[in-house]
């Protein structure tokens, strides 16, 4: 019963432990707000400068695992490189090791008292700025109160001779390395794994383990550290694959590097013991730093080579490029005459169109096939959409400033308005992707006859939406007559399906929950037509005068 209560002890022990570094992590990401952010992504404008703020904001936020989402993020956004995501997350894991520094801190005694501040804080006080230090003090007293407790158990089960005991059998540094690897992937956090081993080897007693039994185990340990990320990109796109392979060999490559260094200057550990000789956690501590600050140094120069490798391994999908947030035929080259400019202006409006179109034919497919991956594939887009709108905008203004033709005046003019019926479409692409949603987190039930509607106004509005684009590519005024009545029989379907709906409501057929999805989504189908037809009928302005336009930039 004894051993079962100490199990439970150590258990319990770890528990508060990781959930204390979590608490504390957002605790302190709370506080930072949104300047982490904007730290992370104006302030790597140098590699130098890209580790720092890695490193500075993982130490603010105590989650390495954190700044490499976030990182990857900006990275899928296209905001940042590969490479500057690298440099980052190289300074990430210098800043993780302050985790180990502090719970070296011989403050155990006093961790009740710090948790009690921590209630008070953050349960007795208005002020909103002083709960969220209390919410860091109160995470700070769970993870000691959570070491106590390990401590406690590692004692009792005498864990630190088991441990010594089965590093001593294997003497195989690959092993003690996979063993650190493993076990930071099961607690998917490298300082806590970390700090576990602290725990461990100061409250060995009379085990003789020292540093030299657990730096390869730290080293793993650190590899480990990928998991969070690695697990993460499992469900993400190509950018997050390729980060995660990239920073995982970042990892394996810092630990053969160090490796090979120990072997080369065995006195890397006798230094790093005596800086404190007779506190084996601070050693473990002072190790996990040490490492993370030379490995960085040592793959500092290799960022780009690494950057380049992964971009090669796992290159860019057509579609990829076709959904990339930059603009692919416009240039800034100042030599280009107007003719250029307009052509090339064209063609990205085209390719803009497109992408709305492509969306547009994926969210009807999400809802149709009940499919809430491809509704949030429709979501992550629409960002891009936004991104494409907001910089084929500010191009074309700049294009009034050089001078042009009349008529290419006027053309400018009739692309900016097409752009935004493009982006109107894409706004509504969204919201059907969030009925999608809706629909499948509250359970809700479509008629068979008002699927079959939806689906008949959904394929009119497509056919829609592709004649109107053909229209206005081709600048083919032929093409108005059927546009226009296509759009008509599409008012005509909106009221016809709408007293459809009715009838079944009374019939007492249709859900009434799916009845208000119904219902919203006829009226965005009907307004997609609508921009449609904008779109179409913009051939008519495009070689009308300045002044019957009256177009607001």
């Amino acid at each position: 019963m004894e051993q079962a209560y100490n199990v439970f002890l150590l258990l319990g022990g770890i528990g508060l432990f990781l959930f204390g570094i979590s608490f504390m992590g957002k605790g302190l990401e709370q506080a930072a707000g949104d300047n982490l952010r904007v730290w992370l992504e104006k302030l790597t404008t140098s590699p130098l400068k890209a580790v720092l703020v890695g490193a500075l904001a993982t130490a603010a936020i105590q989650s390495s695992g954190a700044t490499m989402v976030m990182a990857v993020g900006f990275v899928n956004a296209e905001m940042m490189t590969l490479s500057q995501a690298l440099y980052i997350m190289l300074g990430a894991s210098i800043g993780t090791t302050i985790t180990a520094q502090i719970i070296a801190l011989d403050i155990d005694p006093w961790a009740p008292l710090i948790l009690f501040l921590g209630i008070v804080l953050t349960q007795f006080i208005k002020n909103r700025t002083v709960k969220k230090i209390g919410a860091i003090v109160l995470g700070f007293g769970i993870l000691f109160v959570g070491i106590n407790l390990m401590g406690d158990a590692v004692k009792a089960m005498q864990l630190g001779g088991l441990v010594e005991g089965f590093l001593h059998n294997v003497h195989n540094p690959v092993l003690s390395l996979l063993f650190g690897a493993l076990f930071t992937l099961v607690i998917q956090s490298s300082s806590a794994a970390v700090g576990i081993l602290q725990v461990i080897v100061a409250s060995s007693l009379g085990a003789a383990m020292g540093l030299e039994e657990v730096v390869y185990m730290i080293m793993g340990m650190n590899v480990g550290a990928v998991a969070p990320l690695v697990i993460s990109s499992f469900s993400g796109n190509r950018l997050t694959k390729r980060a995660a392979a990239a920073q995982t060999a970042i990892k394996l490559l810092s630990a053969v590097t160090f490796s090979i260094l120990m072997l080369l200057v065995p006195a890397i550990v006798s230094f790093v013991k005596g800086l404190s000789p007779d506190d084996v956690s601070r050693q473990v501590a002072n190790f996990h730093t040490t490492y993370n600050a030379v490995s960085a140094v040592l793959m500092f120069p290799l960022i780009g080579l690494v950057a380049k490798t992964a971009e090669k391994v796992m290159p860019d999908a057509p579609e990829d490029e076709f959904f990339s947030r930059k603009l692919l035929y416009v240039t800034n080259d100042v030599s280009k005459s107007p003719a250029i400019m307009i052509t090339q202006a064209h063609a990205e409006i085209m390719r803009f169109a497109d992408v709305c179109r492509a969306n547009l034919h994926t969210a009807l497919e999400s809802f149709f096939e009940k499919n809430e991956d491809k509704a949030e594939l429709v979501i992550e887009r629409e960002k891009t959409i936004n991104f494409l709108h907001h910089e084929i905008n500010t191009y074309l203004v700049s294009l009034y400033s050089k001078g042009l033709p009349e008529n290419d005046v006027a053309r400018i003019s009739t692309m900016l308005s097409v752009a935004s019926d493009l982006e109107r479409i894409g706004d509504l692409a969204e919201n059907i992707a969030e009925y999608t949603q809706a629909a499948a987190s509250g359970r809700v039930k479509f008629s068979d006859g008002g699927l079959q509607d939806l689906g008949e106004m959904a394929q009119r509005v497509e056919y829609m939406v592709d004649l109107s684009m053909q229209t206005y590519d081709k600048e083919d005024r032929s093409l108005l007559a059927e546009a226009r009545e296509v759009e008509d029989s599409v008012d005509d379907m909106q009221e016809e399906k709408t007293e459809s709906h009715i009838e079944r409501l009374k019939a007492n057929v249709c859900d009434p929950r799916g009845g208000v999805i119904y219902t919203d989504m006829i009226s965005d189908l009907e307004r997609i037509s609508d921009h449609a037809m904008n779109i179409a009928e913009g051939i008519l302005g495009i070689n009308a005068s300045i002044e019957e336009l009256q177009v607001e930039v």
